[in-house]
């Protein structure tokens, strides 16, 4: 798999984090009726560190679906599980936030970049077998579900080679807003859905539509219908971060425009969620 070392993600990421926590301000604005998160910790061999996330469950009882969930990056899987955490949970599935970048001491989105990016996207296997251990938990019936740098990670590690090979258990979906798309060929293991806006910078919404068509600047980079379905959904006033409700009001960083978009981010979670239903199915 080729990989585009960018910086793009690292600084637009931090951005987010100073708005959202510099100012005092939630990262999500909705409250959602259901358990408190736990926390817990995945020890990871050989590697000398130990994962960190937030679990949440449903109320309903006996096996349940459930979600892995990879932040953008830095200090926003607390917020990510406050939100799309306890979002999902309510829909009646097991929710798993991974935490990577704490544990590894990375605070700005720009270090990740520096360090081995499939060493990242192997945190989603982490995530999957832990959850799949748990006796309320189908471990047939995970998906994951990736934002900005996160999306990526949730990419890599459901496109055909080493990383999906390496693992006994797999991923049933996954889900992935606002990620880049010029790092992959398109070829998934599994049903994928990319939702992004159409004003996200730096052409990255024409990336994804090249990547789903199965084009590069080469030409087409492999054969039409390989690997499993891939459905991409571009909101046409959204920027990067249209789901993030604390930035409502539009920011220019670095000659980059970020804003939360209601419509956008309302239809992302509806599309969400029936996405969900039809790949790993409901506890309901």
């Amino acid at each position: 798999m080729s990989i585009v070392r960018s910086s793009r993600p690292g600084y637009v990421c931090a951005l987010i984090f100073s708005f959202c926590f510099g100012n005092s301000l939630p990262c999500c604005a909705e409250q959602h009726s259901v358990s408190p998160a736990e926390n817990i910790e995945i020890p990871v061999r050989p590697l000398p560190f130990t994962l960190r996330g937030f679990l949440r469950r449903p109320e309903a009882k006996g096996r349940s679906p459930a979600v892995v969930l990879l932040p953008s990056c830095g200090d926003y899987a607390k917020p990510l599980d406050e939100d799309w955490g306890a979002r999902i949970s309510s829909w009646g599935y097991v929710t798993l936030t991974i935490d990577g970048f704490g544990p590894r001491a990375i605070t700005q989105c720009g270090q990740s970049v520096s360090s081995d990016p499939s060493e990242f996207a192997l945190d989603a296997y982490r995530g999957l077998n832990f959850l799949a251990q748990k006796s309320f938990v189908d471990s047939k019936r995970i998906a994951v579900v990736g934002f900005a740098w996160g999306a990526w990670e949730a990419l890599a590690a459901v496109e055909r080679g080493a990383i999906e090979q390496a693992s006994e258990h797999k991923f049933r979906a996954a889900a992935a807003f606002y990620p880049l798309c010029a790092s992959f060929k398109g070829v998934m293991t599994i049903p994928t859905l990319i939702l992004i806006g159409a004003r996200d910078d730096r052409d990255a919404a024409d990336a994804c539509r090249k990547m789903v068509a199965g084009e590069d600047d080469m030409g087409i980079s492999r054969q039409k219908n390989e690997g499993a379905p891939v459905r991409l959904i571009v909101y046409p006033e959204a920027y990067f971060a249209f789901d993030v409700p604390s930035l409502k009001r539009p920011t220019e960083y670095r000659g980059h425009h970020i804003e939360f978009n209601k419509t956008a981010a309302d239809q992302s979670r509806e599309e969400l969620r029936k996405f969900l239903v039809s790949t790993v199915g409901s506890q309901h």
